[in-house]
């Protein structure tokens, strides 16, 4: 079994509150739990209205389908005009570990 973990850095667009952060962000969890059934959830900057970090994560049994899953997480992110993606840092976990 192989766990993968993605964390996203993304700077907001027009944001000027937490409730319009929230507005942004949401839409964009969602999508990524539907379209790739991962765990999905806004998990830092949670005080700053033009920040968010969004932790993914995926569970297979080889590390390239892990590996695909997060890479096409990260492009979807990646790809959305409202949001810039600053950085993304990944982790895998496998047997040995």
């Amino acid at each position: 079994m192989f766990v993968g973990a993605l964390e996203l850095d993304v700077l907001l667009g027009d944001v000027h509150s937490l409730k319009q952060k929230r507005s942004a962000v949401r839409p964009v969890v969602a999508e990524l739990r539907k379209r790739f059934e991962v765990a999905v959830a806004e998990a830092g900057h949670l005080d700053l209205h033009r920040r968010a970090l969004i932790g993914v994560s995926a569970v297979a049994a080889d590390a390239a389908h892990v590996t695909d899953v997060l890479d096409a997480c990260e492009r979807l992110v990646a790809s959305r005009p409202e949001l810039d993606l600053l950085s993304a840092r990944r982790r895998l976990i496998g047997p040995e570990d």
